[in-house]
């Protein structure tokens, strides 16, 4: 799938780092380093705008090593970008650790994922069929 992309960082566009990886790396392309305290959020800039094509979204993903090693992760995660946004990718992160974080320009801070999506239409009902797990939820298969 091509892309279009404009990039306004000073980084090089992100590039998949193993040929089965699933997610691109994305950077902070920030001027001054920006310090996360515990439990504070901060909307990290890319340099990056991008055109997708109709029935495709972007997901923004954390990435596992900062998520594990240092509690960092993106909060609503997965983030989703439209086909139809234009504006700059930005990244949503958050310091779940109880130390402070220092994103510096250029870290690797979220991964982004190429997905194909649906749209539906409702078809209103009065019930549904029933299945193996019905109604459970929230913990409930794996119980006896």
């Amino acid at each position: 799938m091509i892309v279009k992309v404009v990039n306004k960082s000073k980084h090089q566009l992100p590039e998949y780092q193993t040929e089965s990886s699933a997610g691109l790396d994305l950077r902070a392309n920030i001027e001054d380093k920006i310090t996360l305290k515990p439990l504070q959020r901060a909307l990290v800039p890319t340099g990056l705008f991008m055109e997708l094509a109709q029935g495709h979204e972007a997901q923004i993903r954390p990435r596992s090593g900062l998520a594990y090693k240092h509690g960092i992760t993106v909060l609503n995660s997965p983030g989703t970008i439209d086909a139809d946004y234009r504006g700059e990718i930005k990244i949503l992160l958050v310091n779940l650790s109880e130390e402070e974080f220092v994103i510096e320009d250029g870290e690797r801070v979220a991964q982004m994922v190429i997905a194909k999506h649906e749209q539906i239409q409702w078809l209103p009902v009065d019930t549904l069929e029933d299945s193996t797990r019905s109604a459970g939820g929230f913990g409930s298969t794996g119980k006896k």
